[in-house]
C-alpha cells in the first residue's frame, strides 16, 4: 500500500493522507442509453482524468445506446469509485474489468 492524497476517495482522511492499493489497469465499460446524461458521464471522467488512459465512444444508432471504454491506471478504490459513480446516473450502465497484476 502507498499513502497519496485524493478528493475522489470514499474513504476518510487520516492526517491528511489516504492510504491505497497500487495501481491496476481496468477497463470501466458503459453503456448510455439517455444521451442527455453525456454531461455527466463526461465531468466525471474529466474529474478523474489523472488515471485515464484512453477512452473510446461508439454510438450505436440502430439500438439508440452509446458505448464508452475507459481505460485506466488507478488504485482499486478509485475504478470502484469511478464505476459505482457512472453505474448511479440514470440511463447508464457500468461495469468493469480489472487486471490481476
Amino acid at each position: 500500500m502507498r499513502a497519496i492524497t485524493c478528493a475522489f476517495s470514499p474513504f476518510p482522511q487520516i492526517l491528511g493522507v489516504i492510504f491505497m492499493s497500487e495501481t491496476r489497469i481496468a477497463i470501466v465499460n458503459v453503456i448510455v442509453e439517455n444521451r442527455e446524461k453525456s454531461g455527466e458521464i463526461n465531468a466525471l471522467l474529466a474529474r478523474f482524468g489523472d488515471y485515464v488512459i484512453g477512452r473510446m465512444g461508439i454510438p450505436y444508432k440502430p439500438k439508440g445506446v452509446s458505448v464508452i471504454c475507459v481505460v485506466v491506471d488507478a488504485p482499486l478504490e478509485i475504478i470502484n469509485t469511478l464505476t459505482g459513480k457512472i453505474g448511479m446516473i440514470d440511463g447508464v450502465s457500468a461495469k468493469t474489468l480489472t487486471s490481476k497484476k
